[in-house]
């Protein structure tokens, strides 16, 4: 942990100034904002990278490994980075529940140069290579410090210099500037979101959180995943009014359900046409993602507006 030296009397002091170890002070990624800027020197330069967002329960998990895999399905080497404490992203890939990368560093009392390549990333389906963050014990430590350390760590074992598709699988709505951390080395964000208010108000502050960072970093909106839903009218009507894109429809299946359970991606699945519809959308999502530079430029609401916006009477 670093030691503060404590200001001159009389001077004011902010969160800014108490960085955790990592990260270096920097501007502010939004109004009110009191995220640190993040280590410049940990970048991830070479690959392509999302970061996949959404309401938690929405479905980012599956979405993320499934579309690993159907970027593996197309010649890629794929990185998934799960960012929840829970450390469950990767596991229809692994079939196991991986150590995390701060689990890892504990063991070594954080002597990171101790630690080898097969401690903390090991091979899922179809050779996606899986790594889960992990986080600080419930109500402490900094999320954002996690990712940098995984991408530090990452970068150390040059894990990073062979992989085309980098993926960050991010835990729930965007409350705190830690776990926004991802959006400083993605250069897209994708939002999963059901045809359904909570959804689609969540959305609306993640869209928020992502034009906060994009102030700084290069991050854009790469567009909206429809989720477990039969229908995405309402979906459509707000990215209209604030200027999104869908660019999947991923229906709400019980084989997708039944894939959790056991502990497979859609692609182990027995090949019913309602499953091959789905691998079949997941594999054209990839193919778009790693082509089509396009970016959205939305314009989020205020939670009030939104509010008032969404639903019919």
């Amino acid at each position: 942990m670093n030691i503060v030296t404590p200001p001159p009397t009389g001077t004011k002091t902010t969160l800014l100034d108490r960085s955790p170890k990592g990260f270096s002070t920097g501007h502010e990624d939004g109004e009110g904002s009191v995220q640190v800027k993040m280590d410049p020197a940990m970048t991830i330069d070479t690959a392509k990278v999302f970061a996949v967002y959404g309401k938690g329960g929405i479905g980012k998990s599956t979405t993320s490994s499934n579309l690993s895999v159907a970027f593996s399905k197309l010649g890629k080497r794929v990185l998934q980075i799960g960012c929840d404490p829970k450390h469950d992203s990767t596991f229809t890939l692994t079939k196991s529940l991986c150590p995390t990368v701060i689990d890892v560093l504990e063991e070594v009392d954080f002597h990171s140069e101790e630690l080898r390549t097969e401690d903390f990333v090991f091979e899922g389906y179809n050779g996606v290579m899986c790594v889960e963050a992990g986080g600080p014990p419930a109500g402490t430590g900094c999320g954002g410090y996690v990712v940098g350390q995984t991408v530090k760590l990452l970068k150390e074992h040059h894990l990073l210099e062979d992989t085309d598709v980098v993926i960050f699988d991010v835990l729930g709505d965007v409350v705190c500037g830690g776990f926004a951390a991802p959006l400083q080395h993605a250069e897209k964000a994708l939002i999963v979101t059901a045809n359904d208010f909570d959804s689609i108000f969540a959305m609306n502050r993640i869209v928020a959180a992502i034009k906060a960072k994009s102030k700084n970093y290069d991050v854009r909106v790469g567009g909206v995943i429809a989720n477990r839903s039969k229908a995405t009218d309402e979906i459509d009507r707000f990215n209209e009014v604030v200027g999104l894109e869908r660019v999947a429809h991923l229906p709400d299946l019980d084989e997708i359900r039944k894939s959790r359970l056991k502990k497979r991606t859609l692609f182990e699945m027995d090949e019913t046409p309602a499953v091959l519809a789905v691998q079949e959308e997941y594999l054209r999502l990839a193919a778009s993602l790693l082509v089509d530079d396009t970016i959205c430029d939305p314009s989020p609401m205020k939670d009030r507006d939104i509010f008032d916006f969404l639903g019919f009477d």
